[in-house]
């Protein structure tokens, strides 16, 4: 469950505090953007035609942009004046009521962020080049609109090495090659938020789907990651297909893409038609269960209605965003795994708003400074409970009837209601009161609901409500439970959170149930092995699901000592997850282990330190400087790849980074040795720790 609510996190996205000056007196309408990356300056050459049309008699317009320099600015193919500020370009003349202008402006910028130059300057060292410019950013790389209520029709032209592909919004439309250079035409046919603008540029290879209205779906990956392809984006056609069905309205754009990318800050971002997300999702068939791109997929396709066709006005609107999009995300999930994976999937976020909630933590869904959990898993609540409450066919009428009427246009929440009154014909300001206006989670709502709903979850619920109450002996009242259920969900919750009560008799129901799900609860039970379940413990080295290998081989290790050898040579050469979470784990072991494999044991410890190194992903570094931090002592380039990541473009893994390398700065003799190392170089990886330094 701490791997689905890092997810969640990942996919927290905010939007407060967005709303930024809007040009009510002025409509852009089309922007034809030509630009060019550069690798080595990491910056942006590029230009853009925007039209325009005017409204009343104004003298200037204005445009978001992040320290740019221009070299021309023309209003109808004539110099004009403007000012350029750190943020912004004016531009100065007598516009015209109901007349129409183009403004055309050439530039270049040197993006602080929104813009990632990852890799090497080769083709050999994954080079990447993409953009993430979630609420407000664009400004950094295109002048544009800082401001959601802006709505442009954007064409791409980027022109860049033609031995790479680059992928943009829009349909590709032509190629263009000149001067070793070549131009990617994308056409967009609808308006769309600036936010909402990206472009992509490494080596793929791409999947492609066709759905069953006909459009095309192109899913792209790494040519290395070709067995992975199916896994990763596992029932990607049926998400699509579902998700228009049970909408009711036509998927709204020219084509669909996905994209993975190295490092990427989030889980995915559901940039118009075009979604990037994290590499990190690309699995084999094994890692599935345990890590897949099913949620993720299914909650950025989502948003192409909920967030890129409708568009919330500011941030105390974000439940029209994000909300939507988890829970039509956990409607496909429903739809592909079943009930029962729905219930309890509502069930945990219900335990954690809860718990937020009797702390006095709780938010209202109208506040623009909500928590992700807030507005994911309590704005999805606030749909499964508002279908509940007017029914299946009210429901889906108003979501259709919503979605019509605004389309391509701004909503705020009393739009989204004032539809769903209608369709409904019910007065929803009870429902607003309750769900979104209030900080406090209706918990016991919501345990009618799921206790009705589902028999599985209402009898965990009792089952919870007996331990409590009854002067029964709990194992006999578990050993009772787990007898009248056959709920493969139920059993391992059961063994999750109630693992020091089992009996032996539930232990070994447990295992022999072969079901992954059941024995990897017991793999991640904290309680040291039983003698008695040695054999079965070892059998779960037989389970397709790295996790429970991670859990079961480390236990496995601490617990029988006298088998450390042969737990080793089992589980060796296997990788794991795309964290390298099995290998990490069976190399710090190997090495740990006496006599074992002595003539590699240099090696071992070698692959381990080296994991640290950029070349490599966040997830792998992570966990390579967390064991090696808490088991083994850093290298000399370990230190020097800590001291790297503190400038990494990440926040989670740059103060992660920051976190470990303050830890080492506290020990003298350490504190000495960076000193040294650091000596001699000048880079701006080192501005943290010099600040650090200056500061102490």
């Amino acid at each position: 469950m701490v791997q689905r609510y890092f997810v969640i996190v990942f996919l927290g996205l905010m939007f407060s505090n967005l709303h930024a000056q809007h040009q009510d007196k002025v409509d852009f309408i089309h922007a034809e953007v030509n630009i060019r990356p550069l690798v080595d300056q990491k910056a942006i050459e590029g230009s853009v035609i925007y039209r325009f049309k005017v409204f009343q008699n104004v003298d200037s317009v204005f445009l978001d942009a992040q320290d740019m320099k221009f070299s021309a600015v023309l209003v109808n193919h004539k110099k004009a004046s403007f000012k350029v500020s750190k943020t912004k370009i004016t531009v100065y003349k007598n516009f015209k009521k109901n007349r129409s202008y183009s403004l055309t402006l050439e530039y270049s910028a040197k993006p602080r962020q929104t813009v990632y130059f990852l890799g090497g300057d080769d083709l050999l060292s994954g080079r990447q080049i993409w953009t993430q410019g979630q609420g407000k950013y664009t400004s950094h790389w295109l002048p544009s609109f800082d401001d959601m209520t802006e709505k442009v029709e954007f064409d791409l032209n980027i022109s860049f090495n033609p031995k790479y592909e680059v992928i943009a919004n829009g349909k590709l439309r032509k190629y263009k090659e000149s001067d070793s250079l070549k131009t990617w035409s994308y056409d967009m046919q609808n308006p769309m938020s600036s936010y909402l603008l990206a472009f992509v540029i490494a080596q793929y290879d791409k999947q492609e789907l066709i759905s069953e209205n006909g459009l095309a779906i192109e899913n792209y990956f790494y040519s290395k990651d070709s067995l992975k392809v199916e896994p990763t984006y596992r029932y990607t056609k049926k998400i699509f297909d579902f998700l228009e069905n049970e909408i009711g309205m036509p998927y709204p754009w020219q084509n669909y893409k996905q994209i993975p990318v190295k490092d990427f800050l989030y889980a995915g971002m559901e940039n118009t038609g075009t979604t990037i997300f994290s590499d990190a999702f690309m699995i084999d068939s094994v890692a599935f269960i345990d890590k897949n791109y099913v949620n993720v997929n299914a909650h950025e396709l989502a948003h192409q209605w909920f967030g890129n066709l409708v568009t919330e006005k500011d941030g105390q609107h974000h439940w029209l965003h994000e909300g939507f999009a988890t829970y039509y995300a956990y409607l496909t999930e429903k739809e592909i795994f079943g009930d029962d994976y729905f219930y309890w999937k509502l069930f945990d976020t219900a335990q954690q708003l809860n718990e937020r909630s009797k702390a006095d933590k709780g938010e209202a869904l109208t506040d623009p400074k909500a928590s992700s959990l807030t507005f994911y898993e309590k704005g999805a609540w606030a749909l499964v409970m508002l279908r509940n409450e007017i029914g299946d066919v009210a429901f889906k009428k108003g979501i259709k009837n919503y979605l019509e009427k605004y389309q391509f246009q701004n909503v705020t929440i009393d739009d989204f209601l004032g539809e769903m009154e209608l369709a409904a014909n019910l007065d929803l300001g009870p429902f607003k009161r309750l769900w979104l206006s209030s900080s406090v989670f209706p918990n016991e709502k919501v345990t009618d609901y799921l206790s009705e709903n589902s028999s599985s979850v209402g009898a965990f619920i009792q089952l919870k409500w007996d331990l409590t109450t009854s002067l029964k002996n709990k194992k006999d009242i578990i050993d009772k439970y787990w007898k009248e259920s056959d709920n493969e969900e139920f059993k391992a919750r059961l063994v999750s959170k109630y693992h020091k009560q089992l009996s032996s008799d539930i232990i070994k129901s447990a295992f022999d149930s072969k079901s992954i799900k059941i024995r990897q609860a017991l793999a991640l039970t904290s309680a040291r092995i039983p003698t008695d379940f040695k054999m079965e413990y070892e059998s779960l080295l037989e389970d397709k699901s790295y996790i429970t290998l991670e859990s079961a081989l480390y236990r496995l290790w601490i617990s029988f000592p006298q088998d450390r050898h042969l737990y080793l040579d089992k589980t060796k050469g296997i990788i794991g997850l795309p964290n390298k979470n099995v290998r990490l784990l069976w190399l710090l072991l190997a090495s740990l282990t006496k006599d074992y494999d002595n003539d590699s044991k240099e090696g071992y410890l070698a692959e381990l330190h080296g994991y640290t190194s950029p070349g490599y992903s966040m997830e792998i570094r992570q966990g390579a400087f967390g064991i090696i931090a808490d088991v083994l002592h850093f290298t000399d380039q370990n230190i020097l790849d800590l001291i790297d990541a503190t400038a990494h473009h990440s926040w989670q893994f740059r103060n992660y980074a920051r976190g470990l390398l303050d830890n080492e700065l506290k020990v003298d003799k350490q504190r000495n040795r960076i000193i040294e190392l650091t000596k001699g170089l000048n880079d701006a990886k080192l501005r943290y720790i010099k600040t650090k330094l200056n500061s102490e």
